[in-house]
């Protein structure tokens, strides 16, 4: 995986609660195996119609629409538990999606594969899309280092709360495998120390 520390990045407005996880990736697209490719698919049905022609009213295919952070509304990730959703956000381009509140299976899967999930609070994540909405080159802030979400131009910083581990392995880029070979040495010694 790929490092996180800090980003700054113009963000995506989604203003739609309870987003599931299959409008966030459709079933029928669950077939591949490997993480790559599924971005294509991301809010299928919302971004494109049944012949396929792009939605002009669905903000990502909004001429000028770009950044890192999707910004959505309350109980973002609810519904199955397919890691695939996930792998839609990342692949798509999406390094952090910020919302008043996620699904628990949904946020640990984003963790695992790289995604940051910031819990903001209700009237925080409501300031967040009145300024997009003013101007959408709005630039957000996030600090994973010192766990805080800030949009300066509005005067708004808040604190986010991460699981230590999964704070440590984001940080330099570990999912669980990578963590445990980083240890490898560690866990040899220590074995070495407990047979004798």
């Amino acid at each position: 995986m790929e490092k996180f520390n800090t980003l700054y990045s113009k963000a995506i407005p989604l203003p739609v609660e309870d987003i599931d996880t299959d409008q966030i990736i459709p079933a029928r697209f669950l077939k591949a195996v490997s993480r790559e490719g599924f971005g294509d698919n991301l809010f299928r049905d919302w971004r494109y119609s049944e012949g396929d022609a792009p939605n002009p009213e669905f903000i990502l295919n909004q001429p000028g629409v770009e950044g890192q952070i999707l910004v959505a509304g309350r109980n973002f990730g609810c519904g199955s538990s397919r890691e695939h959703a996930a792998w839609a956000l990342h692949d798509y381009g999406f390094k952090v999606v910020v919302s008043s509140f996620f699904a628990d299976i949904f946020k640990n899967n984003a963790l695992n594969n790289g995604l940051l999930p910031v819990q903001v609070t209700e009237e925080s994540l409501q300031k967040i899309f009145n300024a997009i909405e003013k101007n959408p080159e709005t630039e957000v802030e996030v600090n994973l280092q010192e766990q805080y979400l800030e949009v300066e131009s509005i005067g708004l910083k808040e604190r986010f709360d991460i699981n230590s581990y999964k704070k440590y392995c984001l940080m330099n880029g570990f999912d669980d495998i990578d963590f445990l070979l980083n240890k490898k040495s560690e866990i040899e010694q220590y074995e070495k120390e407990t047979s004798r």
